[in-house]
């Protein structure tokens, strides 16, 4: 398999820390998606896009996560009952803190007299309302789910780190919980391996 991806993505890095997890080998293809073998194999020209053994492609980080997990034991997704929904609950808010730190980047990025307060501050909104969420959710064992790793894990680190590089400030002195839970799960070879150059 070759995952097509920018090393500062998160969601390619969700997608090459579940495919360390569960051991599973993968060529790495460091592009952004202006890159037209992008193009080729994603209609949408984003990262991640994986490409089969057979040739065939899958995109969107959420799809290739479940291929991946689907390859090997154990799974990283609960199967059924509440675990399965509280998983890929937790795997939705790390992705929406990821889609609003990017939107919140790109409007940085517009030159100075283009941006908008207001579409930086709802961007921010959004980041805080979720990591308040995480706060209250959060438990006081080391896993989100289950009392062992799952996507839930996975999305919420590779989130967090993301806040850290993209969008730096102190939300640590809030999120005493969340701090402490990050802190613990950062130390995991898959999270050191996958860590974005700045």
């Amino acid at each position: 398999m070759k995952l097509f991806a920018s090393m500062t993505s998160p969601y390619a890095r969700k997608v090459r820390m579940v495919a360390l997890e569960k051991r599973l080998p993968m060529d790495v293809i460091d592009v952004q998606a202006a890159d037209p073998r992008v193009a080729e194999r994603n209609p949408m020209a984003k990262v991640p896009v994986l490409e089969r053994d057979d040739g065939s492609t899958l995109f969107d980080s959420v799809v290739i996560v479940q291929y991946l997990d689907s390859l090997a034991a154990p799974a990283l997704i609960p199967i059924a009952g509440e675990a399965r929904w509280r998983a890929l609950r937790w795997e939705a808010l790390g992705d929406g803190i990821m889609d609003a730190v990017i939107t919140r980047l790109l409007e940085k990025r517009r030159p100075a007299e283009q941006q908008s307060a207001d579409a930086l501050k709802h961007q921010e909104g959004k980041v805080a309302r979720c990591l308040e969420f995480a706060e209250r959710e959060i438990g006081e064992v080391p896993w989100l789910v289950e009392n062992r790793i799952t996507i839930a894990d996975i999305a919420l680190a590779t989130a967090l780190s993301y806040v850290d590089l993209r969008y730096p400030h102190d939300w640590r002195r809030d999120y005493p919980r969340l701090t402490q839970w990050l802190a613990t799960f950062s130390a995991r070879s898959s999270f050191v391996e996958t860590e974005s150059p700045r």
